[in-house]
């Protein structure tokens, strides 16, 4: 896949605004969760902090993604001891560029939500690999793995 990926600029844990082309060279990774404090997002979270060292000294920068507000990631963070950056899409115009806000089956409910999916993105900005549906055991390892390979 070379398609580009949308750009977009939001709020950050840092205490920054985070810009995606500003990133570049940088290789990118992006994983989209549905929300703070809940079993599934509270471990890829943890994956990701674990591996957060490993990443940098590659020279890639990881971001979680939620529309959660940005007092609730700072809580999360705080909570869980996690280090991986957080960025708030409150507005929901990221999940929806990227193709993750979509519909769900839960309970026999439908609603609209975040289907857990992460993005690698290359030096030039493009998507060199998506997973979609992620289930979380091992997940970021795999990504870590992808992206050392660009």
């Amino acid at each position: 896949m070379t398609e580009t990926a949308p750009d977009f600029t939001l709020p950050a844990t840092t205490g920054e605004d985070v810009t995606l082309s500003a990133l570049r060279p940088a290789p990118v990774v992006l994983f989209f969760y549905p929300r703070d404090d809940t079993s599934g997002c509270t471990k890829e979270n943890e994956e990701f902090s674990a591996l957060l060292p490993e990443f940098e000294a590659a020279g890639i920068k990881v971001f979680g993604l939620s529309k959660d507000s940005m007092a609730s990631h700072e809580k999360f963070m705080k909570k869980k001891d996690l280090t991986v950056p957080l960025l708030s899409d409150e507005g929901s115009e990221v999940c929806e560029a990227f193709g993750v806000w979509k519909e769900k089956k839960m309970y026999g409910k439908t609603f609209m939500g975040i289907e857990r999916s992460t993005f690698l993105v290359d030096a030039e900005g493009r998507i060199a690999k998506e997973w979609r549906k992620v289930k979380v055991p091992g997940h970021a390892a795999e990504v870590l793995e992808a992206a050392k390979a660009l």
